[in-house]
């Protein structure tokens, strides 16, 4: 095989988590005073941690304002808190994909923007049934995604080499990630964002269903 492992991007790539986040930063955003948005919107807001989520949500001459930014901010993991799993679940195809994938005997992981402590709990109740080597979110003062830093100690953790990982993301972000890191970029089209976008981060493949990616190893 040309890989020997894979890491994933979570949201928009794993899992459909867009409602609930959706619906959490809504509520807050509906506490403060503010007007709030379209899910679809959301594609576009998400994907940068939660912090930059919901700076974007913010009426623009709001988004500086730091104290308001950190308090938006604990109202939207409160409010992610009670409504994380209810409507939140796995892409199609993607149970097949991994399946896939323990046959074929390559390591998986896991690395995603959102806050370490969510991220743990999806896996836990979404994805329970696959063995994951390393599962990491958002863990400060870690610099997060597109910083290479996590995807790299993924990969000495796991012990092989960068370019022996595909790294599978919906994101500009993951693309850039992958690229920084020396690993396999490929876009996932069922995601959030679109194939321009991938392709502008330097996607070196793009995939528009979870089971094409048996083919790339």
């Amino acid at each position: 095989m040309k890989f020997k492992a894979v890491i994933f991007d979570a949201d928009g790539t794993l899992i459909n988590s867009l409602e609930d986040s959706a619906d959490a930063i809504n509520a807050t955003l509906e506490h403060f005073g503010f007007p709030t948005h379209d899910t679809e919107k959301y594609k576009h807001f998400l994907g940068d941690g939660m912090e930059n989520a919901v700076r974007r949500t913010l009426p623009e001459e709001k988004r500086h304002d730091e104290a308001l930014v950190r308090r938006c901010l604990a109202s939207a993991r409160h409010e992610y808190g009670l409504r994380w799993k209810l409507k939140t679940h796995p892409y199609e195809g993607v149970p097949a994909l991994l399946d896939s994938l323990v046959h074929l005997g390559v390591s998986m992981s896991i690395l995603s923007n959102k806050p370490d402590e969510f991220m743990m709990r999806i896996v836990s109740e979404f994805l329970p049934r696959w063995h994951f080597d390393q599962v990491v979110g958002e863990r400060p003062p870690i610099p997060r995604k597109p910083d290479p830093t996590s995807a790299l100690r993924i990969a000495s953790s796991c012990g092989f080499l960068p370019s022996e990982f595909l790294y599978l993301g919906d994101t500009g972000t993951d693309m850039k990630t992958a690229n920084a890191a020396g690993m396999f970029a490929a876009g996932a089209l069922w995601g959030f964002r679109g194939a321009a976008e991938l392709l502008m981060s330097g996607a070196r493949v793009l995939i528009k269903n979870p089971t094409e990616l048996t083919a790339l190893l």
